[in-house]
């Protein structure tokens, strides 16, 4: 009788209890229970019943059948079947991060929108990288664009500057966005390959449209293997228009440059840190925040009007060219700043939906013809991922700004708007009429004048193909050149039909005859064909632009970098800690490689804990690479064909080695003798040389050792 009066004592206690309307985050709030002297949050089901027993089901007997009754493992295994929704069809594999834009100077001039107006002010902002071909567990390096898209909330309205960083792309009508997403994937009938383009499809599409030419340029060069979300531009691809508060247009053009430089890795590289570390940039984004060093970004625009657009050699409205930042600079007008990584990788990451029409006061469309389609499709897509029109309830995709409208119900309305009308215009007054236009602070579209009949063609202005690719081509430096002739040849090997690969020689012809017959011979073609018919023929007077090449734009830093440390029991303690000490005075970062993961003993006695395994840490994971073994350590490591590959790998990839003379035999073992040790193998003996090694590494990599087109 005391148990049950107990009881009911209990429940009415929770009975009465009040509740406020705001929702308790999940494992906040609640009851508590003591689990080894601390307070844990009690487990219960979704509607907050205490869970008893979450390791079995409920059972009639020991062995007997499973109750329909036990609604605790019905809830459970009812949201695990459906707790998966589409991957996006592109940019699939993606990773985010939080962090704010900041405006460096007023450009009322130019914009009316808000988060220009004032100096300093600081708008938060949401950056999800991608690559594009992939599904979402696709590897990080394989040879693709990456999505570059950025969320900025903005005290007017979300702005989403969905770019990538290449700032071309492969057509110049949405119409044909399905054909080419169709022809680089995975191919129907057998379902592969997966996160590649090496395949017959899509250089049967490539070179039946010589439009991509341009990117093709791009996607082959070492842009589509950056080695790290951090080291790669953006680019807003289309061109927008800024308009100012008397309603006057200027073009302009996105750009994200990196305040860490650029950098990529190599081919061969790419396709061990796969094999490696297939998340390769996902930890590095995350390493590096968490590190306290925050990636950062200067927003870059180039402004130019209707003047420029009517005289410029391209149109100004083909996704496939550029305007080379010789003719037009790229003013740098503020700065973005990521410093926080995501909670909930589905929450936010998986689920933040980005679209292109996605604007603000102040920013408008060009009639760019790629971006006009992007619009109607960004919107018309997160409806199939996200499952309602109520996708901007989830707290990645809210304004962080006030926000009112008419717009109610769907699946998953979380808050439907409050007051007795739902419709406009409507004649009641004050908060039950709910929301009202603003023509002053609301969103005017540029009063452009358009006339014309309506017609299927494209423009005249766009049937250039090739001028801007040979552009590129004679931008990038003698290394960046042979990467892009051996990315061709690679690529097209995969290509089992003749005329695929003869016909896409043909249009190379027409961009570099060079460039045509080093991958002709790489292919072995027997019969050089004849070039491409060309709408337009190539010009071969526009100049080369600096600002195209990665290797001209790198910053000589180390900062940021990782330097792959390879030890063993007996290590010198003094050339260690002299070397750490270089590493941390650069800001970069120290791995140590060993033969057990525990560590090793120095010679001093002192245990060094390691990072990685040998066989778990090769040397593509990191920027350049340092060998300190003892000398019983080094004959050891001969042994180990990880440690003969962590060394030859670091050599074919032109990385600069560090290294003390005990390491000599495992040198000759990788098969580096002697008169191999070029300029980028440098001996640290004392702590001068640790400091001048750390210095060195500031130039990436020693690109002289790429004397017979990168060894790979």
């Amino acid at each position: 009788m005391a148990k049950k009066q107990r009881a009911q004592s209990n429940s009415t206690d929770r009975s009465t209890a009040k509740f406020s309307d705001q929702t308790v985050p999940i494992g906040e709030g609640g009851e508590t229970h003591q689990i080894s002297g601390k307070k844990t949050p009690v487990l219960t089901t979704q509607q907050g019943t205490p869970v008893s027993d979450d390791q079995n089901s409920l059972k009639i007997g020991t062995r007997g059948p499973t109750l329909l009754e036990d609604f605790h493992f019905r809830e459970k295994i009812f949201h695990f079947d459906h707790e998966r929704i589409p991957e996006r069809v592109v940019h699939a594999r993606g990773f985010g991060a939080h962090g704010y834009f900041e405006n460096y100077k007023s450009l009322a001039d130019i914009t009316q929108a808000d988060l220009f107006q004032r100096a300093g002010d600081k708008t938060p902002a949401f950056v999800r990288f991608s690559t594009v071909a992939g599904n979402k567990g696709s590897f990080d390096l394989a040879r693709d664009v990456r999505g570059f898209a950025v969320k900025l909330y903005t005290k007017e309205g979300n702005w989403d500057i969905v770019g990538n960083n290449i700032p071309v792309f492969f057509i110049q009508d949405a119409m044909k966005f399905p054909d080419l997403v169709h022809a680089a994937k995975a191919e129907p009938d057998r379902g592969f390959p997966q996160a590649q383009t090496a395949h017959d499809n899509f250089w049967d599409f490539i070179s039946l449209t010589p439009e991509s030419m341009n990117m093709i340029m791009w996607i082959m060069s070492d842009r589509a293997i950056p080695r790290s979300f951090r080291f790669m531009e953006g680019f807003g691809v289309h061109t927008f228009r800024l308009i100012n508060g008397e309603g006057k247009s200027t073009f302009v053009k996105f750009h994200w440059k990196p305040k860490q430089g650029l950098q990529s890795v190599v081919w061969n590289e790419a396709m061990k840190i796969n094999g490696a570390d297939p998340d390769f940039h996902r930890r590095d984004l995350w390493d590096a925040i968490q590190q306290g060093d925050s990636p950062e970004w200067e927003l870059g625009l180039q402004l130019f009007d209707d003047n420029f657009a009517e005289q410029f050699d391209f149109d100004v409205l083909d996704a496939t060219k550029i305007i080379p930042e010789e003719l037009v600079p790229v003013q740098r007008v503020g700065r973005l700043v990521l410093d926080r990584c995501v909670d909930n990788f589905f929450a936010e990451t998986e689920q933040v939906a980005f679209c292109t029409q996605n604007i603000v006061p102040g920013i408008d469309f060009s009639n760019d013809p790629l971006l006009q389609g992007r619009n109607f499709s960004y919107l018309d897509t997160q409806l199939k991922r996200l499952g309602s029109p109520n996708f901007t309830h989830i707290p990645i995709n809210a304004p962080k700004c006030p926000f009112s409208h008419f717009q109610q119900d769907g699946h998953m309305a979380m808050h439907n708007p409050q007051g007795r009308a739902n419709y406009e215009p409507n004649s009641w007054e004050g908060e039950a009429g709910g929301p009202r236009e603003s023509p002053e602070k609301g969103f005017n579209s540029y009063p452009a004048v358009e006339e014309g009949a309506k017609l299927r063609v494209r423009s005249e202005t766009f049937a250039d193909h090739y001028s801007q690719a040979r552009q590129f081509y004679l931008s990038q430096t003698d290394v960046e050149q042979r990467h892009i002739a051996a990315a061709l040849i690679f690529e097209l090997s995969k290509v089992e039909r003749l005329k695929i690969r003869t016909r896409m020689v043909s249009h190379l012809l027409n961009i570099h005859e060079e460039l045509a017959e080093q991958v002709a011979k790489g292919l072995r073609v027997k019969k050089m064909p004849e070039a491409a018919d060309a709408a337009k023929p190539t010009r071969d007077d526009l100049e080369p632009s600096p600002a195209l090449s990665i290797l001209l734009n790198c910053l000589e830093t180390f900062k940021g970098r990782k330097l792959g440390v390879l030890i063993t029991d007996g290590v010198d303690m003094a050339v260690f800690k002299a070397l750490k000490a270089a590493v941390k005075a650069e800001g970069a970062i120290m791995a140590i490689v060993a033969p057990g993961v525990g560590g090793v003993k120095a010679s001093d006695g002192t245990w060094i804990e390691a990072d990685e395994k040998i066989d778990g840490g090769p040397s593509v994971l990191y920027d350049a690479v340092a060998l300190l073994p003892s000398e019983e350590g080094a004959k050891s490591l001969m042994k180990e064909a990880a440690a003969r590959d962590f060394v030859a790998d670091a050599f074919a990839h032109m990385k600069f080695i560090g290294y003390v003379e005990a390491v000599t035999p495992l040198l000759r073992k990788a098969g580096i003798n002697e008169g191999d040790q070029d300029g980028g193998f440098i001996e640290i003996d004392g702590p001068k040389a640790a400091s001048k090694f750390i210095e060195i590494c500031r130039q990436l990599r020693f690109w002289d050792r790429a004397d017979d087109g990168m060894k790979e």
